[in-house]
Order: C-alpha cells, then sequence, then structure tokens
C-alpha cells in the first residue's frame, strides 16, 4: 500500500492504540538544552529536521508498523517540557508518536499539546523533526537510522544487519539519557576570554512565515579532490567558501556600511563530542568551533582562508581546550547562586545571553558527516537532508550538510528577502569546478 493521505489516516488510527507507558520518570535538561525553552517561539523554533529520499515511495502501513515497533523504545523522547520554580525539566508523557503529512513549512514549532518529536512524510521522503531541546543532530539521526531498519523490515525486505542500530526489542540503556556534559566536568580555572562582535549580514527580513530552505547537491567526489588539493577536509573546505562569501559581501557594501561593521568574520561549527568522549547519550552532546578571519588584517585570498580555519580548527578541537569549554558550560549551572535564582528571571539572562552570543558569530555550517549502511540498504536510498534550526534575526542564514553515496547536500536555511550568500556559495564551488545542482526543498 503506497502513501496517499486516505491509506495513511487509516493505518494510522488502527496502528497507534494506546500503548502502556514503560513507568514514569523525570529528567533534568542537559547543559546544551537550557537555553532553548527561554528563547523558542513560532519563528525561533529550535527545531531540526532530518530527511532519508528513498529510492521507491514510502508505503504507509510498514512504516506506521515501525513506528509502532518504536512507540517506546526512546522513552527520554517521549517527554513534555515542564517548569519548575528554578528550573525546566522533562517529564513523560506517554502521547503517540507523531506521523503527519508533510506540507508546510520545514522545522515548524511544536505545541504544549505535542511531543518534542515528529515523523513526517511525503511521497518517497521520511522526515524525522526534534527539538533541541531533546537532542542534537546525532541522536537525531540514531532514532531515523533505528526507524529506516525497522521500516524496510516491515516492507520485508532482506537486510544484511552488520551495522550498530537501536534495535525496537533492545531495552534502553541509562546512558543513553546521561547528561554527558555533567559526566565530564572538570573545574577549570582557565579564564574566559571573550570575543568581539562579528560581522553580519545587512538584509531585509522576509514576511511571517520567514524560513525557506534551498539546497544544493555535490557530487562528494569532486568535492574531496578539491579539499585534499587545498589540504584540507569537506569541513574546513566548505567553511572556508563560507568566510569568503562573507568577506565579499562585506567588500561589497558601501565606504558607510564597511565603517560601521564589524571587521571579524566568525562562523560557528558544531562539533560532536562522541567522537573525543565514550558515551552512548542520545541527549545533547555538541560544542562549537569558531574559525574566523580579521578583515583588519587586509583582505584574504581563499589559499590563505582555508590555511586559516585548518590550523584553527585543529587548534580548537584539542581535548583539553574542549574541556575547558565543557568546563565554562557546567560550572554557571553548578554554581549555588545562579542556582538559586528563580526561573523567570534566569529566562530573562539566557534570552539575553542567546542574542549576545549570536551576535560573536557570522554564520554556522553544521556537518553530520558521511551516511553509510550495508550495500543492499544503501540500493534502496537516494539521499539524505539536513535542516538546521531557523537562524535568529541577528544570524538570518545557516547552512547543513551531510552526505550520502556520492553526494553532498547542503542545506541552507534563510529568513531574508535575498539569496546572495547562497549565491555566492554555489557560485565559487562551480568556478572551482565542482557541479551544483539548486533545488527549492
Amino acid at each position: 500500500m503506497e502513501y496517499n493521505r486516505y491509506s495513511f489516516k487509516k493505518a494510522a488510527h488502527t496502528a497507534f492504540q494506546q500503548q502502556s507507558p514503560p513507568g514514569d520518570f523525570w529528567l533534568r535538561l542537559d547543559n546544551a538544552a537550557k537555553i532553548y525553552p527561554a528563547v523558542k517561539n513560532r519563528e525561533l523554533t529550535s527545531v531540526f529536521r532530518i530527511s532519508v529520499e528513498l529510492v521507491e515511495k514510502v508505503k504507509a502501513k510498514p512504516l506506521l508498523e515501525a513506528i509502532k515497533a518504536l512507540e517506546n523504545r526512546f522513552p527520554y523522547f517521549k517527554v513534555a517540557l515542564k517548569a519548575g520554580f528554578f528550573w525546566y525539566y522533562l517529564e513523560y508523557n506517554n502521547l503517540p508518536i507523531q506521523v503527519k503529512a508533510d506540507k508546510d513549512i520545514p522545522c515548524r514549532a511544536f505545541t504544549e499539546k505535542e511531543l518534542m518529536y515528529r515523523v513526517l512524510v511525503k511521497e518517497n521522503r521520511i522526515s524525522v523533526e526534534f527539538s533541541h531541546i531533546l537532542t542534537d543532530g546525532t541522536g537525531a539521526f540514531e532514532f531515523l537510522k533505528s526507524l529506516l531498519f525497522t521500516y524496510f523490515e516491515k516492507c520485508r525486505l532482506i537486510l544484511t544487519d552488520s551495522l550498530a542500530y537501536v534495535h525496537p526489542s533492545e531495552p534502553a540503556d541509562p546512558e543513553e539519557y546521561e547528561d554527558a556534559f555533567h559526566r565530564y566536568f572538570q573545574k577549570s580555572s582557565a579564564p574566559l576570554i571573550k570575543a568581539p562582535e562579528a560581522f553580519h549580514l545587512n538584509t531585509s527580513l522576509r514576511p511571517k512565515p520567514r524560513f525557506n530552505v534551498l539546497i544544493a547537491i555535490i557530487p562528494l567526489k569532486e568535492l574531496t579532490e578539491k579539499a585534499k588539493a587545498y589540504q584540507v577536509s569537506i569541513t574546513e573546505y566548505l567553511v572556508a567558501v563560507y568566510l569568503f562569501g562573507l568577506q565579499t559581501i562585506y567588500n561589497n557594501q558601501s565606504p558607510l556600511a564597511k565603517l560601521r561593521s564589524p571587521k571579524i568574520i566568525r562562523i560557528e561549527v558544531p562539533i560532536n563530542l562522541r567522537k573525543m568522549y565514550a558515551t552512548k547519550t542520545m541527549r545533547n552532546f555538541t560544542l562549537y568551533v569558531m574559525p574566523e578571519i580579521d578583515l583588519r588584517l587586509g583582505y584574504y585570498t581563499f589559499e590563505e582562508i582555508t590555511k586559516v580555519v585548518y590550523h584553527q580548527m585543529q587548534l580548537e578541537t584539542d581535548k583539553k581546550l574542549i574541556n575547558k569549554m565543557i568546563s565554562r558550560h557546567v560550572a554557571g549551572e553548578k554554581n549555588p547562586f545562579l542556582r538559586s535564582i528563580p526561573l523567570i528571571i534566569k529566562s530573562i539572562v539566557l534570552s539575553k545571553l542567546f542574542a549576545l552570543g549570536t551576535s560573536r558569530y557570522s554564520g554556522v555550517i553544521t556537518n553530520l558527516g558521511k551516511v553509510n549502511f550495508t550495500p543492499e540498504m544503501n540500493k534502496l536510498i537516494d539521499r539524505f537532508v539536513f535542516v538546521p534550526p531557523p537562524p535568529n534575526k541577528i544570524l538570518k542564514v545557516n547552512c547543513g550538510v551531510v552526505g550520502f553515496d556520492n553526494k553532498l547536500v547542503l542545506s541552507f536555511g534563510n529568513i531574508t528577502k535575498t539569496k546572495e550568500l547562497e549565491q555566492l556559495f554555489f557560485s565559487f564551488l562551480t568556478h572551482q569546478g565542482i557541479p551544483v545542482k539548486i533545488e527549492n526543498y
């Protein structure tokens, strides 16, 4: 049975009967999640999306059976956000996983009557959307991977089960819902170095709803060869292209606008800490590095930018510096005075800190890396797409990256009336001999 509105609705009603909860519990928000309840709204949703586009159209019945099989496997995601006197917390909520037709803009806000994640379907595409309050891209992808394996099983497809994934029959490991920031916290007395304000795009915002997504499909072979020619990784190469594009936009400003604009261009690059610290956590465990160029020192060629990015990324991912960042983030949470401040005041302060933090970087590029399954399963999939949360009014644009097979998909989320940065980005890649196929998402 292929997906359509009527068969899907009928199958959903049959599949989602009330189920017994695995047990009531509550969780503290992990360290990275604490800021999101204070800043989220209908436009700044803190919701991101990972999509998989299959070779064939999605079949409703097997998909709903797969979701039912996973219904209670991820109990730490089946939670509602609650406000305490001092902190927000997560309380178990036995609502069914939402499954909807994918017909609205991506990354919509969740209401108080919903779980904070959903599954969406459109033709051959399955998408999962998660609030950053629950998890990061790695945690969400583990859920999608488990959903995919289970869906293909329900389709009666024979797959070589040689890859690690969360199986529906396995009980949840307590380590899956630990706050790994607290686990690896080491007190540090190293001082905090304040970063100066960064350059931002000065473009008008779109009318609400503002969020718009443009994607580009790039052959991985050509991109990998070009990155190797500059002796950098794919992530470092793309960050360099981003910086180069923003430098062009800065230089195209009027003399007065240049005079008023900050001279630092800085890109925030999330890094998955699970690659450095042993943990099975499915909650947020990500920090950031911020390569930059200082335009007060003059114009940077692209080759110069690649060298700057390479060395800054190598330095900032040093484990001692990462330990310092973890210490800085967790220390405030452990401070007895700050802990005693009522939530209503904390929320105001956190909202101000979020705006201040965003003023320190010019853009974000998040690379989930290359996805790879068994050969049999790879043949059933066309591509993956990662859409980061809608940017705020300061940042205006952000970028998500994910690779599969010989395709790298870049998705630019934009809330402005122009696509100047995207045009410069794609034009540069084309001039470097890298084919680019652009699509509206």
